[in-house]
């Protein structure tokens, strides 16, 4: 039985960050599929970019899996938020909607100590938000504020919220990072956005040897393609996003959420600094 078979994808543009009711199909982050097992139950989490996406998802299945979730989203996405928070809700669990922009050291900051006064503790953090702009012209077409866009997202933010939600993550936490199949892979349009994804498999690597005395669990997710409001924003063709991969097909969000379940639960308890690929099929080393 196919869970998700390939859809027609309609060519379709959208102004960044862009909004899940936009799009065509819409996608699936586990609403009607998702079951939990108390595998998180009572933990605390905070997950960047948890508005839409693949964090709408992460946030979905920590709450049912018993999780409390904070999350940040930026402010043109207030709508998308709601409706993870009311998802959250529906689990019986709390959320704490952030906005905030994390390229902002100040932001990051405000954001952990949001999710700290509400929740006490941060028991995992993922990082998950980013910013990836195609540039089928090549670097000559990649400006520098583009540039700095995109490494202040995924570098900076996630070195900023690593650093400062420490303090708050116990022995026995778990941080999540999300790198990509563009950190082994890279396009030639995603030229600097597949360098910050191999940045952040070092980083996460680096990070969990660095941690490892004080029992705190440091691993990645390398999605594929997946089908999320950036691909209609930042893409110039989506008719044939996700064909590259052997599954000839994207991945919908929920297909995303139980790698970082696993990596944020107990069943993970040994492992740590490894970069779990959910590729559609794609090898990686």
């Amino acid at each position: 039985m196919k869970q998700h078979p390939q859809p027609e994808f309609p060519q379709q543009d959208q102004r960044h960050p862009g909004e899940t009711d936009a799009m065509e199909p819409r996608p699936d982050h586990g609403e009607d599929s998702y079951r939990g097992h108390g595998l998180l139950r009572d933990r605390h989490s905070l997950i960047t970019g948890g508005d839409s996406g693949i964090g709408r998802a992460v946030a979905l299945a920590f709450a049912r899996e018993g999780a409390d979730v904070a999350f940040s989203y930026l402010p043109e996405e207030e709508k998308d938020a709601q409706e993870t928070a009311r998802l959250v809700e529906e689990a019986g669990r709390r959320a704490v909607p952030v906005a905030c922009d994390i390229r902002e050291e100040a932001e990051c900051r405000r954001l952990v100590d949001r999710a700290v006064d509400a929740l006490g503790s941060i028991d995992i953090l993922v990082n998950n938000a980013a910013f990836q702009m195609s540039q089928p012209e090549g670097l000559e077409a990649i400006s520098t504020e583009q540039f700095d866009r995109v490494m202040r997202t995924n570098l900076y933010g996630m070195f900023w919220l690593c650093k400062m939600s420490l303090p708050h993550i116990p022995e026995g936490g778990s941080i999540i990072n999300t790198t990509s199949v563009q950190a082994y892979k890279p396009s030639a349009h995603l030229l600097d956005y597949a360098t910050s994804k191999g940045a952040i498999v070092t980083f996460t690597q680096g990070l969990a040897g660095n941690l490892a005395e004080r029992g705190i669990r440091v691993n990645a997710v390398a999605p594929g393609p997946v089908w999320t409001p950036l691909i209609p924003a930042t893409l110039p063709d989506t008719s044939t996003f996700g064909q590259q991969s052997p599954l000839n097909r994207p991945a919908q969000p929920a297909e995303m959420a139980p790698a970082y379940v696993f990596l944020a639960s107990q069943q993970a308890s040994y492992i740590t600094a490894e970069i779990l690929n959910a590729t559609g099929g794609t090898p990686l080393p």
